[in-house]
């Protein structure tokens, strides 16, 4: 066969491909693990949705399934049985009275379900992560006053600071993105720990002046403060200046 011949053939198998296309939820193949679905039983909802759209077989039989992935009968009987049992797929019965035939096809309204709750779980959560991070503002007095003239570049601007978060202002200052673990420290002194978002930025700004930028120094300095009582920033002040006055 020439150039031309097989640029035909070619052609005849893109037409071919083009017009058996299944249409797959990228849902189910991204987040199929997070359902519990192994990768064969994940497969197998996948070719029984082709079965449907390409062949037009809305109940393809264990032969025609054996055909399609290699397994033993016994082995693809009891995974669609596990379907079955956790909700995935049904199976619908119904008669056609014109030609009088009882016929019986899979219903994917189950793997739908579980697909939309779970991607609704994921964006609640993805909103509850935005919000926080929103919430919780930076307070450009604390970091553009209190004297020893420190005045990082990253702070010099009061009318940015005021739109920049707890996060935004760790990572300008360490020069890189946090950690998860990281945004999670920050988090608990908010939350938990209940520290004033003032006490946390003048935390940040006492490491930076001894040189010692890492989260478990900054933990031990607001450990520390609220040791000794100090609930916010004129609190801390006092206290400093007491103590590099020698106490005086």
């Amino acid at each position: 066969m020439d150039g031309k011949g097989w640029n035909a053939w070619g052609e005849g198998v893109a037409f071919g491909l083009e017009s058996g296309m299944a249409i797959i939820p990228y849902a189910l193949l991204k987040h199929y693990r997070k359902l519990g679905l192994a990768g064969s039983e994940a497969m197998l909802l996948i070719h029984l949705l082709a079965f449907r759209q390409v062949e037009g077989m809305e109940f393809p039989t264990l032969e025609d399934l054996q055909g399609v992935t290699g397994r033993s009968v016994p082995v693809i009987a009891g995974e669609l049985q596990k379907l079955m049992k956790d909700g995935f797929i049904g199976i619908d019965e119904d008669n056609d009275e014109l030609r009088g035939i009882h016929y019986e096809r899979y219903n994917f309204s189950g793997l739908y379900s579980k697909l939309g709750a779970y991607l609704a779980e994921v964006a609640q959560q993805a909103g509850q992560t935005q919000e926080l991070l929103t919430s919780q503002r930076s307070s450009a007095d604390v970091l553009s006053n209190g004297g020893s003239g420190w005045n990082p570049a990253s702070l010099q601007s009061k009318g940015e600071e005021e739109s920049r978060s707890l996060f935004s202002v760790f990572e300008k200052e360490f020069g890189r993105p946090l950690s998860p673990m990281e945004c999670e420290t920050i988090s608990g002194w908010v939350d938990q720990d209940q520290y004033l978002e003032e006490l946390i930025l003048l935390a940040l700004k006492e490491a930076v002046f001894a040189g010692k930028l890492h989260f478990r120094y900054i933990d031990r300095i607001l450990l520390e403060w609220s040791r000794n009582r100090l609930k916010n920033a004129q609190d801390v002040k006092t206290y400093l200046k007491k103590f590099r006055n020698g106490g005086r």
